[in-house]
């Protein structure tokens, strides 16, 4: 027979309900108690019923992490660390794709929001008005992008394009591109701000073109875009990576012909022959300050005050940057 929370209590030597906020409330039980019982519970092979505990809590002890595209190697390590995160603090994820579809970003909040106790709404990209009207459904964290009212995780990609901008004017590169992202991301406006501002302390010119998808695909599409420029800061690996390929299609050499910079610091970029200079993002620490902030935004409800956190990003030079001709 299945062992239930009284055989645990029993053998315990406290109350059934001492055991029930072990799992339900576990800082509201004496330490020494909560290890005991859970000690005991593990030993008998007890394990609660998550249902029973969400109708007397009013918590299901699941969240909703919706991202823009889970093929994209920027995602993974941050569903990763939101994951063990949560795991930690007994709470299980339920990734959701949007595919960079902003009507199935919002059809997924809202199933999602009757089903979690809060959502990370990861590079959204739903318009700011719709997120604040969808946000009375359900507890959210935005990651990247600045929502008013909204608790917010910010990894600071403007911080790294402009180390990426002087890197390049540094090896003297004078005509410069930025491939933007798509329309609406967050991370592509603060690049095209910070990479702008850069190129008038460094005395370069910057082309801005976009916008682009944020895929291979969308850097091969932009070889042509780039004429003229000698150097490129794309607006993920991806985009340096197709870039890269069509620019060797067209007979050009990275970095002898056009150096490219790329944002992320995936795996791709680093197995990449030439292996790419790029701007790493902390996605990792991102995804776990995200749950975790997250978990207080639910208990504090309609309290709670929205908290912004940013997180420093820095360029990490390889092989794909390199002198400008002369």
């Amino acid at each position: 027979m299945a062992v239930t929370i009284r055989d645990v209590a029993k053998a315990s030597g406290v109350h059934v309900s001492t055991v029930s906020r072990t799992f339900s409330a576990p800082h509201l039980v004496n330490a020494e108690t909560r290890t005991r019982v859970l000690a005991i519970a593990e030993g008998l092979g007890y394990r609660p019923n998550r249902a029973a505990r969400a109708l007397t809590t009013g918590r299901t002890h699941n969240l909703g992490l919706i991202v823009a595209d889970i093929a994209n190697p920027f995602f993974p390590p941050l569903i990763k660390a939101a994951q063990a995160q949560a795991r930690e603090r007994d709470y299980h994820v339920f990734v959701a794709d949007t595919d960079e579809d902003p009507l199935m970003e919002q059809e997924l909040i809202e199933t999602l929001s009757k089903q979690v106790d809060g959502v990370l709404l990861c590079s959204p990209r739903l318009s700011n008005r719709t997120i604040e009207k969808l946000r009375a459904e359900v507890p959210f964290v935005v990651v990247n992008r600045r929502v008013k009212g909204l608790t917010t995780v910010l990894m600071d990609v403007g911080q790294g394009a402009r180390a990426a901008i002087g890197h390049l004017a540094s090896l003297g590169h004078r005509r410069i591109a930025l491939l933007t992202g798509p329309d609406g991301s967050w991370t592509s406006e603060e690049m095209r701000t910070a990479a702008a501002s850069a190129a008038g302390d460094f005395d370069v010119e910057l082309s801005v073109l976009g916008p682009n998808e944020p895929t291979e695909q969308g850097g091969i599409a932009a070889a042509d875009k780039v004429a003229g420029s000698t150097a490129v800061l794309c607006y993920n690996d991806l985009v340096a990576l197709g870039l890269i390929e069509g620019l060797t299609d067209r007979g050009l050499r990275v970095p002898d012909d056009v150096s490219v910079v790329g944002v992320d610091d995936s795996l791709p970029g680093r197995l990449n022959k030439p292996k790419l200079t790029t701007i790493t993002m902390p996605t990792a620490a991102a995804g776990r300050m995200a749950v975790d902030l997250l978990l207080a935004a639910v208990g504090a409800g309609e309290s709670g005050t929205p908290t912004l956190a940013r997180l420093e990003t820095s360029l990490v030079i390889r092989e794909s940057t390199g002198p400008a001709l002369a």
